[in-house]
């Protein structure tokens, strides 16, 4: 496609899905910025496709899109062997609609995301089309170049997969919130008892500097021990601290500033009352999407 209306209309066409492509990278990638990467490939493609000839323009931008995706996430698999300490998803301003989409707002959330973390490319890619964006099996097939026989078999065993290790119930942002607010109380009055309280016993703390800032090298695990070593770190601060919450992939989430700088995004998760997980990203290059809102949409 080479001329002026040509290109017209294929822009008009992808910035009508743009969101949606956004999103279906995001949630292959955990990685705004590979995703905004990977938005670009998909474009520079698609202006080259004949119109004419495309019968479902939404499904063949996903199948571009998608093959883009897979390429960098094996790449992002070979980087984050060397990764230093964990590696958290990148964290999104996102709006309150998302927050209201239930369905929308579990798919990008922290906690489901890392789960996503321990597929293979091609599982996550089959599981996010199929569960997240009900993505026909052979449109699939087509996007991830498998039949669709195979396709059903790695949806499954992706399904499994990820239903034995997101969390059970789902937690209105209203009682998120609540939570969130009893645990920013006890801590910032460094309050061990109160964050026992608060924390479940298994709680999980992982944090991401990425070699730049320091954060904990492997997760830490246990009430006490998470307790703790928030209490500690809060005490031994000598910077002016504030907290304020914002809406992070589609849950209430806190930003943490130090001197008035942006230094972490804590995410949660959080089940039957209690803290499960506690996620702290500190790693700079990973802050820069939570300065204005990123639209998502699962249409």
């Amino acid at each position: 496609m080479s001329d002026d209306h040509g290109v017209d209309r294929a822009t008009e066409v992808f910035v009508t899905h743009r969101n949606l492509l956004f999103t279906v990278a995001y949630e292959m990638l955990g990685s705004a910025a590979d995703a905004e990467d990977v938005l670009q490939e998909t474009w520079l493609r698609w202006v080259q496709v004949d119109l004419e000839q495309v019968r479902d323009q939404r499904a063949y931008l996903v199948r571009i899109t998608t093959r883009q995706a897979l390429n960098r996430l094996r790449m992002l698999s070979r980087r984050k062997e060397s990764y230093v300490g964990p590696w958290l998803p990148e964290p999104l301003l996102t709006a309150p609609d998302v927050a209201q989409d239930v369905e929308l707002a579990e798919s990008v959330s922290m906690a489901v995301m890392l789960v996503l973390e321990t597929l293979s490319p091609v599982e996550r890619a089959v599981f996010v089309l199929r569960e997240v964006f009900d993505v026909g099996y052979d449109e699939i097939a087509a996007a991830v170049e498998k039949s669709p026989v195979a396709v059903r078999q790695i949806a499954h065993r992706a399904r499994r997969h990820v239903d034995a290790r997101r969390p059970r119930e789902v937690v209105s942002q209203r009682e998120k919130r609540v939570v969130l607010e009893s645990f920013l109380r006890a801590l910032e009055a460094g309050d061990v008892q109160g964050l026992l309280e608060v924390l479940a016993p298994e709680v999980v703390y992982m944090g991401d500097g990425g070699g730049v800032k320091h954060a904990v090298l492997r997760p830490i695990v246990g009430g006490d021990k998470v307790a703790r070593l928030l209490a500690g770190s809060l005490g031994k601060s000598r910077s002016p601290i504030a907290f304020n919450f914002m809406l992070v992939n589609g849950s209430p989430a806190l930003a943490i500033h130090l001197d008035g700088e942006l230094d972490a995004i804590m995410a949660t998760r959080i089940e039957q009352g209690r803290v499960t997980g506690l996620y702290a990203v500190r790693n700079p290059e990973k802050l820069s999407h939570v300065t204005s809102e990123t639209s998502l949409s699962l249409q």
